[in-house]
């Protein structure tokens, strides 16, 4: 018998929780990571209406639709909404539905945890999110508007009770976190099929065993400069506090130590997912196997020691600012690899461009804006133009939306079908992939410009020469929101059956231990681990 018929003997003989208590309780990594993955799309949403709204505010000039406080209550959730609620949860939902299928494992190793891990991220959301509508019945002033950086001490000290919602919450989504980091380097390492060495583990894995060790080494730090902010906050320390000996540049120093390895946690596992799906559509094999493991680690090496090109007019020593412009211009080196890699995979090969292959050469083309505009940041002596400007804030949107969220579209549209049992709408994909990529650079194209001509970000109101760069991007964005309901309506449709039956395959070239189970997959996925030959 195979694996799969076993399994679904299994699923017979030992039937598992079904209805809303199954949701609750389930251990089953399959579940989880649909748990992971819908919270994740619920998130994308509530933080998109935030940005449109702020986006309606820039408009024009002036003071239409949001007073100042109201508009950094809304940039700062936009931002930690997208990073902790929405794109870190799909990561997190992809590798607990995925991992297991392809090293051939029953399950993660330590589902108890997992399921843990899932159920704090619901009141971290809600806390972070209530002190925001608390201030509409007259409880404390709202929620942090520090950014989502939250480094704008001596400000961030002074906040209301918003703050401190902020900081529990991010210890919360950093438990989480951490947990499922954990169970990742745990499952790979242990509960591997026979045969599955760590040289024939697909690249989706390679690239979240390194997403886990950075996880591991850096929310720590995180978790230890909010609780260093709190207790200054309200229990008389003097950690950033200048008036008492303390260093409000410290906070930015220990949060980038963080923040800049927390781009490429978010990063990593979308670019794991490339390769297989390039690869599927091209009708060849992955392009330099090992050179992507090891520029995967290279990238998570050297992302975790150049935090310090985000304080380049901070003050720091003519040393300090040229050692963080070479080590972090020296980034582009595996990140480079990677995108070579990912050309020659396509190369002359047999290709056909279906929704989730337009997506992935989109988040190409898209990172490689993303590289060619974050090049000359690190530079010293132009850092002082871009600083704090509209260019910054267009260029992390590429390596987030424009790389890790386009990645994630193509995933979905991917793996929909395996996981569902359905097909999406094929052309409603396609359509969704060309509105999303034009609006997305209606949107942010005008941001550099507008931020080369000087203005600066978390402002609510700009003089009148940004009006027409803002009134395009404003455009761009309300079109790229809407697009997103086309996105929403596909995943339903195939959620709900209405479209044609998946083959356990799903596409021509697929490749990997998922594609031998039926679609979807049964409960119990592996009851005998499959051989790796």
């Amino acid at each position: 018998m195979t694996a799969a018929t076993n399994a679904a003997s299994h699923d017979t003989q030992h039937g598992h929780p079904t209805g809303l208590w199954r949701w609750l309780t389930t251990t089953n990594h399959k579940d989880l990571g649909t748990l992971y993955l819908t919270f994740a799309l619920v998130m994308f949403l509530v933080g998109g209406v935030m940005i449109l709204l702020v986006r309606a505010e820039l408009l024009l000039p002036g003071l239409q639709v949001l007073d100042p406080n109201l508009y950094n209550q809304l940039v700062t959730l936009h931002g930690l909404v997208m990073v902790f609620g929405a794109i870190m949860p799909a990561a997190t939902g992809l590798n607990n539905y995925l991992i297991p299928l392809m090293i051939g494992a029953p399950d993660m190793a330590l589902p108890r945890v997992n399921n843990w891990g899932f159920w704090i991220l619901p009141p971290a959301a809600v806390m972070l999110l209530l002190p925001f509508f608390l201030a509409f019945f007259g409880v404390g002033d709202g929620a942090a508007a520090g950014g989502w950086t939250l480094h704008n001490s001596p400000l961030s000290l002074q906040a209301g009770i918003g703050m401190d919602f902020t900081i529990l919450a991010v210890h919360l989504l950093g438990i989480s976190s951490v947990s499922g980091a954990i169970n990742v380097i745990v499952t790979v390492f242990n509960m591997r099929a026979p045969g599955m060495t760590l040289t024939k583990m697909p690249l989706f894995v390679w690239s979240w065993l390194v997403t886990a060790v950075l996880i591991v080494l850096v929310l720590p730090v995180l978790s230890a400069v909010v609780t260093m902010l709190l207790t200054d906050r309200h229990f008389g320390t003097h950690f950033f506090i200048a008036a008492g000996g303390g260093d409000p540049i410290m906070f930015q120093h220990i949060f980038w130590f963080f923040g800049h390895p927390e781009v490429y946690i978010v990063v990593l596992p979308f670019w794991g997912l490339l390769p297989h799906i390039l690869a599927t559509f091209a009708r060849k094999p992955v392009y330099g196997y090992k050179a992507q493991i090891y520029a995967f680690w290279g990238v998570g090496i050297l992302g975790s020691i150049v935090w310090a090109h985000h304080m380049l007019t901070s003050g720091m020593p003519l040393a300090g600012n040229l050692y963080f412009m070479y080590a972090t211009m020296s980034v582009s080196i595996p990140t480079a690899v990677l995108i070579f890699c990912w050309i020659a995979t396509i190369w002359r090969g047999s290709m056909t461009f279906e929704t989730p292959m337009l997506f992935a050469l989109g988040a190409i083309a898209m990172f490689g804006i993303a590289g060619l505009t974050g090049l000359v940041l690190p530079d010293v002596a132009a850092n002082a133009q871009y600083h704090n400007s509209y260019f910054v804030v267009a260029h992390f949107h590429y390596p987030f939306f424009g790389t890790a969220v386009l990645v994630m579209m193509a995933a979905a549209y991917y793996w929909l079908p395996k996981m569902t049992g359905y097909m999406y709408d094929e052309k409603l994909g396609r359509l969704h992939f060309w509105l999303t990529l034009v609006f997305f650079n209606v949107t942010f194209v005008p941001q550099f410009f507008a931020g080369l001509d000087g203005m600066p970000r978390h402002v609510a109101d700009y003089a009148l020469r940004f009006t027409e760069f803002n009134v395009i991007s404003s455009v761009g964005a309300f079109l790229l929101g809407a697009v997103q309901l086309l996105f929403l309506y596909n995943i339903v449709q195939s959620i709900r059956g209405r479209g044609a039956r998946a083959t356990d395959r799903v596409w021509e070239g697929a490749e990997g231990l998922e594609f031998t189970l039926p679609s979807p997959p049964p409960y119990h996925s592996f009851t005998t681990p499959p051989v790796v030959k």
